[in-house]
């Protein structure tokens, strides 16, 4: 008799790569698709997590490419002011539809009917990148000409980048019901107000989530035909759903339809991989060890375990250490602590 899993590699067994491998030593990587070599400008985008791979580039002196960097200012003000936290100083890009219109809104292709929200002390912010200048802004036009510089950055992040690696985070969004733009807040949590004849809650379906990215990945090839793209998926849960049901349950939906498009895409393109940080830190090996005690944020040690990984699988040998970094931001913080979250503020308006 023939068995058709006779002589396959036990990466494909459960038993030979889960169980019988010490949990520090597990590694879900296979066949990575290109190595990042010390020459290689790598930018990030994304939710809440990607920040710790961008700060984790930082500490090992890699060669990661900030356009937006504050260079005017001291280290102590850059990272007051949130520069270096991205590569640009976009804020969490927690959706493919934000992802989406912001390279649409950087090569003039979409303008949105409003970019600024007044916060209660009077000052203003920018309503797609709300926490990114904790003074605020005095005006809406301060507002508009600071978004202009932004997004000169974010235009030679997408054309120059060799890498880009994006954390695709949440599914449930508030948009605009005037030009259906989307925002990382709803109004109202950090500034604005909530008006439901104005605004709508979202929560995007695989379909859509994968209609998003595969017009950003299209887009981007066109005006970057060398770039190559690593997808990872955040492992931490929603602080909050809108959903009229458990957050535990929207969590789950959310990163399942994630995940599904994360998979849809990598067969779709070959310049494309998948980096399991999600299976990392989720995967019932762990035992949930590395989570803090909220069960949400992630610890240091499932921080370092999934870069481990991703050092060793996708960092070539000669570019581990490359001391050759497009801008110098300030050294991250030892700690998974400082993580720049705007998910953060709906939990503190709710308490």
């Amino acid at each position: 008799m023939t068995n058709p899993y006779a002589g396959l590699p036990d990466h494909q067994f459960w038993r030979r790569s889960v169980s019988r491998i010490e949990a520090h030593r597990f590694d879900p990587v296979v066949n990575p698709r290109f190595q990042i070599a010390a020459s290689d400008k790598v930018a990030t985008a994304g939710s809440c997590f990607a920040q710790h791979i961008s700060r984790r580039l930082q500490a090992i002196d890699f060669n990661y490419f900030i356009p937006e960097a504050g260079r005017h200012l001291g280290p102590a003000e850059r990272q007051r002011r949130n520069y270096g936290v991205f590569s640009a100083r976009f804020g969490n890009l927690y959706t493919t539809a934000q992802l989406r219109q912001l390279f649409e809104e950087a090569f003039g292709e979409r303008r949105p009917l409003e970019q600024a929200w007044r916060r209660a002390d009077g000052r203003y912010v920018d309503a797609y990148r709300p926490q990114v200048e904790p003074d605020g802004y005095v005006d809406a036009r301060a507002v508009s000409q600071d978004r202009e510089d932004h997004l000169a950055a974010v235009r030679r992040m997408f054309r120059e980048a060799d890498v880009f690696i994006f954390t695709l985070g949440l599914t449930e969004a508030w948009r605009s019901r005037g030009d259906g733009w989307v925002f990382p807040l709803a109004p109202g949590v950090a500034a604005g107000d909530y008006d439901p004849q104005a605004y709508e809650a979202v929560n995007y379906t695989v379909a859509e989530v994968e209609a998003d990215l595969t017009l950003f990945l299209d887009a981007l090839k066109q005006i970057n035909p060398d770039v190559r793209v690593l997808l990872t998926v955040s492992p931490v849960p929603l602080i909050a759903t809108f959903e009229n049901r458990h957050v535990l349950t929207s969590t789950t939906y959310s990163k399942a339809v994630l995940r599904v498009v994360a998979d849809e895409v990598l067969r779709r393109y070959g310049w494309v991989d998948y980096f399991p940080s999600y299976e990392i830190i989720t995967g019932s090996y762990a035992g949930g060890l590395y989570y803090e005690d909220d069960y949400r944020e992630v610890n240091q040690v499932g921080v370092g375990h999934a870069m481990r990984c991703f050092l060793g699988n996708y960092v070539s040998r000669e570019g581990e250490v490359t001391g050759t970094q497009t801008t110098a931001p300030p050294p991250p913080p030892a700690s998974t602590g400082g993580i720049v979250c705007d998910e953060e503020m709906i939990d503190a308006v709710r308490a």
